[in-house]
């Protein structure tokens, strides 16, 4: 695997830092790969644009930035149009697809939906939406090992929530794998 520049975003209050911050999490301490991790968000915090970009490579990692993203996970329409056109040519997006209108994705671009809002609602929590895409991101990326993913996510979330949050990512993981299995037909 070369060096993966993926970013996260979406707005203050949706769970993108944690949703970054897990992946990395699982890249670094139950994959053996290497991972770094920045964050930006608006003075505002809740409500406001706010991403999550990582770097995962099999080698050290020099420059910890991401300068184009090779995958794009975004949960509000303002992220896509922030962070949209940053996406390499060839590159992974993935959408909150009830918040995310792309139209013709850009030529090149592999682009994958997900209603991670209503099937967080199905679970009975809204807030979970971050960890569906967590695992809608593990199922259609393929970059770390879904049980590492799985395990970050239950070592990141509060104490009490866990059943809850791997619910929501089996959920996430199960919707990519039935997109990618259609895909193959």
């Amino acid at each position: 695997m070369a060096t993966t520049e993926i970013k996260f975003g979406g707005l203050g209050g949706q769970g993108v830092i944690l949703s970054g911050m897990i992946v990395g999490k699982a890249a670094a301490l139950y994959d053996n790969l290497h991972a770094t991790m920045t964050q930006a968000f608006g003075p505002e915090a809740r409500g406001s644009a706010c991403s999550a970009q990582l770097v995962v490579s099999q080698e050290p990692i020099l420059y910890p930035y991401v300068t184009r993203p090779d995958i794009l996970v975004t949960m509000s329409q303002d992220a896509y149009g922030k962070f949209g056109p940053e996406l390499k040519d060839g590159g992974l997006l993935l959408i909150e697809e009830e918040l995310v209108h792309v139209g013709t994705p850009p030529r090149g671009i592999r682009a994958y939906g997900i209603p991670a809002t209503r099937i967080a609602e199905t679970l009975g929590r809204p807030m979970v939406l971050n960890i569906v895409m967590v695992g809608f991101f593990a199922a259609i990326a393929r970059l770390v090992n879904a049980d590492a993913v799985r395990k970050a996510v239950e070592t990141s979330v509060p104490s009490g929530t866990e059943q809850l949050n791997l619910a929501a990512f089996d959920k996430g993981f199960a919707h990519g794998n039935e997109l990618l299995a259609a895909a193959a037909q």
